[in-house]
């Protein structure tokens, strides 16, 4: 009985003293001193002794995390990246082309309207020339009519007025042979007749 009431009471753990208490009514002393040590002690991540493995595991995580970012996640973004950069100077050296070829045709469009322009001029001025002297020309035809046909009627007046004229040294000659009838009751001589004609 002496050796057993020596020995030092178990220590209980929190769950055990826990249902002691609840039947008993009371927390044994024993596990309140557990517990108190325990409070005491604070967290272990804090106490010196676990910073060596802490620090491993801290350097392994940091190995692997930079060995993922290096190997995997970086190669990834600079190929997007290369990617992204090719596309987009792609599409700056095609809207370049886009826009010389834009420039070019721009140009050929305007050389082709000037030529058209100068065809046009020309055109207009050949037509123009070809017009004028057509209308020289039948101007000129018209005009050699108007003179033809004058000259046609001055040529029938000349010989209008010379028939008049021989016919009026005619009558005047009959006028004179019938009044040197009437008057002397002779004929008139043919030198009388010619003398009337010639004044006539």
């Amino acid at each position: 009985m002496a050796a057993h009431s020596s020995a030092p009471p178990p220590v209980l753990s929190v769950e055990d003293a826990a249902s002691v208490a609840v039947q008993t009514g009371h927390v044994p002393e024993n596990t309140a001193h557990a517990a108190a040590e325990h409070e005491a002690g604070g967290l272990p991540q804090f106490e010196a002794q676990h910073w060596f493995g802490q620090i491993v595991y801290l350097l392994i995580l940091f190995f692997v995390l930079y060995l993922l970012v290096a190997k995997i996640f970086a190669p990834r973004m600079r190929k997007v990246m290369d990617e992204r950069a090719d596309t987009i100077s792609n599409a700056v050296a095609a809207a370049r082309q886009v826009q010389a070829e834009a420039a070019a045709q721009a140009a050929a469009a305007q050389a082709e309207v000037a030529k058209a322009r100068a065809d046009a001029r020309a055109t207009a001025a050949a037509a123009k020339a070809r017009v004028t002297e057509e209308a020289n020309a039948r101007q000129a035809a018209e005009e050699a009519v108007v003179n033809a046909r004058i000259a046609e009627a001055e040529t029938a007046i000349g010989k209008t007025r010379d028939a008049a004229m021989a016919n009026v040294a005619a009558i005047a000659a009959e006028a004179a042979t019938a009044m040197v009838e009437r008057l002397t009751g002779k004929a008139a001589t043919p030198a009388e007749i010619a003398a009337v004609k010639g004044a006539a």
